[in-house]
C-alpha cells in the first residue's frame, strides 16, 4: 500500500465498513439476523442484501462491467416492472444466510475487480441518476463508502437492539465507558439529564 494514494485510502475505508457490517451478524440466530427492529422494518441480513446491491449496481454496469448476477431487484428500475418495494432490504425465509453473504462477498470481489482495473478519474454513468449520471471512480467509490458506513451504524444500533452487543469492530469495539453495570448508570444520567431538559424548556 502506498502511503497517502487515494485510491489505497478509499478502499481500506470501503473494506472497513464491509467487515464492520458483516462482523454484526455473529453469534446472532436466524430469527435475529432477520426481525426487524424498526418501524420501517431495518433488519441485519437486509442491510446485507441492500449493500450487495449497492456494490453490483454502481461498479457494474455503471462502467460496463456485468457482474453476471440476477438480481431480481434490478427489475425496481424498470417502471412496468412488478417487483415489491424493498425487495432487496431483507430475507425470504427460503434465502439462507449462507447465499446472502455468499452474495455480499461475490460483490466485493466484482468491486475490487473494478477499483484495481481502472483509474480513479475514469467516468461511468449511474442510470438510476438521470441526466446527472455521469460520475469518476473516485466520485463512486466515496458515494459507496459513505453508504456502508451509513449503514454500518445501523447495524450498531440494530445488534445493540437485539442482543446489548455494540461496538465498531472485532479487533477494536470503541466504547468510552466501563461494563454494564456502568452503562446502566450513564444511560439513567442521561435520562434523567433529558427530563430536566424537558421541564426547564418544555
Amino acid at each position: 500500500m502506498k502511503l497517502d494514494d487515494p485510491k489505497d485510502d478509499l478502499h481500506r475505508y470501503l473494506k472497513s465498513a464491509r467487515e464492520a457490517v458483516v462482523w454484526k451478524l455473529d453469534g446472532l440466530s436466524e430469527y435475529d439476523i432477520r426481525r426487524p427492529m424498526t418501524p420501517t422494518g431495518t433488519n441485519l441480513l437486509g442491510l446485507v442484501k441492500h449493500l450487495a446491491c449497492v456494490e453490483f449496481g454502481y461498479f457494474g454496469p455503471t462502467f460496463g462491467r456485468p457482474h453476471g448476477e440476477s438480481l431480481p431487484w434490478d427489475e425496481d428500475m424498470d417502471a412496468d416492472a412488478d417487483v415489491e418495494p424493498n425487495v432487496d432490504m431483507w430475507a425470504t425465509a427460503d434465502e439462507s444466510r449462507e447465499e446472502i453473504l455468499g452474495l455480499y462477498h461475490r460483490a466485493w470481489a466484482h468491486t475490487d475487480a473494478t477499483i484495481e482495473a481502472l483509474p480513479l478519474d475514469t467516468v461511468g454513468h449511474v442510470p438510476w441518476w438521470g441526466d446527472k449520471g455521469a460520475a469518476t471512480l473516485q466520485r463512486l467509490m466515496l458515494h459507496v463508502t459513505a453508504e456502508t458506513h451509513r449503514h454500518a451504524g445501523h447495524a450498531d444500533i440494530v445488534r445493540e437492539l437485539i442482543d446489548g452487543k455494540a461496538g465498531m469492530r472485532e479487533d477494536a469495539d470503541n466504547m468510552y465507558g466501563g461494563d454494564e453495570a456502568w452503562f446502566r448508570e450513564y444511560r439513567g444520567r442521561l435520562e434523567e439529564a433529558a427530563k430536566e431538559a424537558q421541564a426547564k424548556r418544555g
